[in-house]
């Protein structure tokens, strides 16, 4: 079979995203039913960490596990990779040891050049430009509350970061709108975010109207990891783009809140909107582990007959 990487959203086709969010639904139903379900006995993942994280990893490792194969954690600073070893090389040499690999780190080139040199798929489970992973799990998210996203509109409120870029490539793909709302500064480069054009969304400078009549309001830290530097000003910059009661409320009647976590209750959403009923931050976390268990079957596996 043809090695297929996951590098940005659009690397799928919308058939084969579509595809897994049908299997992510049946793993999942299967895991809450304590099934046991090994199709990928035997199989070996390995997770290469450059930037700190909870959720991916626990998801990829523990999703790993319950496929039946085992996951290897590598973090940069333990490897040959932190002493300045080519990621060109352990590219090479890492996949003759391994069926998959997870890449969490700084630049898309970083994974683009592992991929290239790679005997096996390789994941992109985060990168400064796009975060595919967690995009999926909020898709899928999306789907089992309120149905198909086809035609609805998500509204983005805070930086056009990773994930930002994500769901305007998802949208694209997917056919959906997404309303950016940013400080002046911090506005989408279409050109960073991979964008095939632009038709799917639309920036507001008050982040009131991108709410306005969105089935989805999100949002993010102010400062994403490898900006620290910038937290003082960004904080200044952000301080009217706190998601918040009053922006909900001109959202749909029955819109959805999510966050891709960690969050800063009284930063980028106040805890009334985080903790409140139309926040789905929980069932998002979790569905990060049904939605990557699909994602790694179909690229080991491919298409399953059932």
């Amino acid at each position: 079979m043809t090695i297929k990487h996951f590098l940005q959203f659009k690397d799928l086709t919308r058939e084969e995203i579509e595809y897994l969010f049908l299997r992510a639904r049946i793993i999942k139903e299967r895991f809450k039913r304590y099934e046991t379900y090994h199709p990928l006995a035997d199989r070996t993942l390995v997770m290469i960490f450059e930037k700190a994280s909870t959720r991916t990893r626990l998801s990829f490792e523990a999703g790993m596990h319950q496929l039946g194969g085992a996951a290897i954690y590598l973090n940069t600073r333990d490897s040959q990779l932190g002493r300045g070893e080519p990621v060109e090389d352990a590219g090479q040499v890492i996949s003759r040891m391994c069926d998959l690999v997870m890449i969490r780190t700084f630049e898309q080139e970083i994974v683009e050049r592992f991929a290239a040199n790679s005997r096996v798929p390789v994941i992109n489970g985060l990168t400064n430009e796009y975060h595919p992973c967690q995009i999926l799990a909020d898709i899928f998210t999306f789907i089992e509350h309120r149905g198909p996203i086809t035609g609805k509109t998500v509204a983005w409120i805070g930086d056009s970061n990773n994930v930002c870029n994500t769901w305007l490539q998802a949208a694209e793909l997917l056919d959906f709108n997404v309303h950016v709302s940013t400080p002046p500064g911090y506005e989408v480069e279409p050109e960073r975010a991979g964008l095939f054009g632009t038709d799917h969304f639309e920036q507001f400078s008050d982040p009131m109207e991108a709410c306005r009549g969105a089935h989805l309001v999100t949002t993010d830290v102010w400062t994403s990891m490898g900006f620290e530097a910038e937290n003082d000003e960004r904080r200044k910059a952000f301080a009217d783009w706190c998601v918040d009661a009053e922006m909900m409320s001109v959202a749909a009647p029955d819109a959805l809140f999510m966050h891709c976590l960690p969050a800063h209750r009284g930063e980028e959403v106040t805890a009334e909107v985080m903790d409140g009923p139309q926040s789905v931050v929980w069932d998002e976390a979790e569905n990060r582990l049904h939605a990557q268990k699909a994602l790694m079957e179909y690229l080991l596996l491919g298409r399953l007959a059932s």
